[in-house]
């Protein structure tokens, strides 16, 4: 005959475990719905845990890549402005320029026109040395100090770096934030290389001096100013695709953000109501296991011998 015994001490110790179990899975749960997160240390769901801080990582570089890409269009919004400027002031040369070709005009009268088109090579020199957002030279790529020099003539030289930085918009795009001088500056006319500044400039001088020919190098300078607005025009074309590009891709940022968003809450938030039902389930179920473990405990093998 095999006896079973069922030791006192361990019947205790059984149920003071279950009711412990029972006791921290609640506080647990109230400790979710204090706090709003369904994880109180990593251990709870190491895998949940891992795919929080993952998409965590994601969106502190997707706030990194927000903000160049919103330096970017500060930058451009800055290009966009000079260029407008530069074209009003090329526009106006143009005015001028046909002015001078008119072949009645005296020197004095194209001196005048001189002086105007010196004032407007001076405000050209000062537009491509703008400043961007951080304070560089917008037209001066990466170089920290002015795009363009002046010489004691008055010539302007420019002296920034070969080409403008580019800025990252996130998952490998990236968008040039400016132009330099010489890709607008400096143009094709006539077969040969150009530069607005300089015709301008050249320009100014040669009716200045006076004497014959001035009609006619006005008349040719005509030619060169055309082609220095259309290298103008083509590059706020560019432009205005680089502005599009950043804002389909903030548009795309925004999509994935809002994922992440989405992904977090589902992994990460305490749904309430759900929490609040399992919680009451636990209250029932520990009330019930207290009330049935302290009944057992007092019950004795002499009461059922009586």
């Amino acid at each position: 005959m095999t006896i079973f015994a069922t030791s006192t001490s361990a019947f205790f110790d059984r149920g003071a475990l279950d009711l412990t179990s029972l006791r921290s899975q609640a506080e647990q749960i109230q400790s979710q719905i204090g706090s709003g997160q369904k994880l109180t240390a990593s251990s709870d769901d190491p895998l949940a845990a891992s795919r929080l801080r993952s998409l965590s990582r994601s969106e502190s570089m997707a706030r990194i890549d927000g903000a160049a890409a919103n330096r970017a269009t500060t930058d451009l919004n800055l290009v966009d402005s000079a260029l407008n400027e530069f074209a009003a002031f090329v526009t106006r040369a143009q005015e001028l320029t046909t002015q001078a070709a008119t072949g009645t005009l005296t020197d004095s009268q194209r001196k005048s026109i001189a002086a105007e088109l010196s004032q407007i090579h001076g405000n050209l020199v000062s537009l491509a040395n703008t400043r961007d957002s951080a304070g560089n030279a917008l037209f001066g790529g990466d170089a920290a100090g002015p795009a363009y020099t002046v010489d004691a003539s008055g010539n302007a030289t420019y002296v920034g770096s070969g080409s403008a930085g580019e800025l990252s918009l996130g998952d490998g795009q990236t968008v040039a934030r400016t132009f330099t001088g010489p890709e607008f500056l400096d143009f094709q006319s006539g077969g040969s290389s150009k530069n607005l500044l300089s015709t301008i400039k050249t320009l100014a001088d040669t009716l200045t001096a006076g004497g014959p020919g001035t009609a006619s190098a006005a008349n040719a300078a005509l030619t060169t100013l055309s082609d220095g607005l259309d290298s103008i025009t083509t590059t706020q074309t560019v432009l205005g695709a680089r502005l599009s590009w950043i804002d389909l891709n903030t548009q795309r940022q925004q999509v994935m953000s809002e994922a992440r968003s989405e992904e977090q809450t589902q992994i990460g938030t305490t749904d309430l109501t759900e929490a609040l039902t399992r919680l009451n389930e636990l209250s029932t179920v520990l009330q019930a296991s207290q009330a049935s473990f302290t009944r057992l405990a007092g019950l004795s093998l002499f009461d059922l011998l009586k």
